[in-house]
């Protein structure tokens, strides 16, 4: 078995975030499934981008949380939810999970509005 190596080392992982990620689909009352919640730290990288839609509606992403390994492996996918980082309350805007050529996660990748 080969070892991959980790492309978000943890020493690098200094920033303080609290992530509720939401799930898919209901459960067998009909009631949204409970948010996978996660604590803990990132490398965190603020940016600032500002688009132009076809509505006229500015759209700005502010931020990248990039975590060692798979911080949510009861999730496929991670498809919106909302996160606490610097104090202020940010919403997630889609995620990604890196996967190595053997299908297991490299890191996680979650873009904050």
């Amino acid at each position: 078995m080969t070892a991959w190596p980790c492309l978000v080392l943890p020493q690098w992982c200094q920033t303080k975030i609290s992530l509720e990620l939401e799930r898919e689909g209901v459960s067998e009352y009909g009631e949204p499934l409970p948010p996978v919640e996660y604590s803990g730290k990132c490398n965190y990288q603020d940016k600032a981008k500002t688009v132009l839609t076809a509505e006229k509606k500015l759209v700005e992403i502010t931020g990248t949380a990039l975590f060692p390994g798979d911080i949510c492996p009861e999730l496929p996918v991670v498809s919106g939810g909302s996160a606490v980082v610097h104090g202020g309350s940010r919403r997630v805007l889609q995620g990604t999970k890196a996967r190595n050529p053997d299908g297991t996660v490299n890191y996680t990748e979650v873009l904050l509005i």
